[in-house]
């Protein structure tokens, strides 16, 4: 644990920063993640999140997609787990909505 006003090192990225400081969610990976983990990892997190939501097609009120996320999440910063969701990007800005 840092010392009062000591920088910490980020558990996923290495630099030296502030950490995040409280649980983003509310369990005790969100716990460990609030006390391991900068700032702008999580923000890297978040868009993450909202990429595999978006490209699943993730029903966030589901318990069960609650489970997927988590298991990302822990590939993610940890690297605990097989390999991140992939999302295949090659059809970016080429879909045709009216047509």
């Amino acid at each position: 644990m840092a010392l009062f006003g000591e920088k910490f090192k980020c558990g996923r990225c290495g630099q030296k920063t502030e950490p995040m400081g409280y649980a983003p969610i509310p369990t005790e990976l969100g716990q460990k993640i609030g006390a391991e983990m900068c700032q702008g990892c999580w923000k890297e997190w978040l868009q993450k999140q909202n990429q595999l939501i978006n490209h699943f097609g993730i029903d966030v009120s589901n318990p069960d997609s609650h489970e997927f996320l988590f298991d990302n999440m822990k590939i993610f910063f940890y690297n605990e787990g097989v390999e991140l969701a992939q999302i295949d990007t090659s059809q970016e800005g080429k879909v045709n909505w009216w047509g």
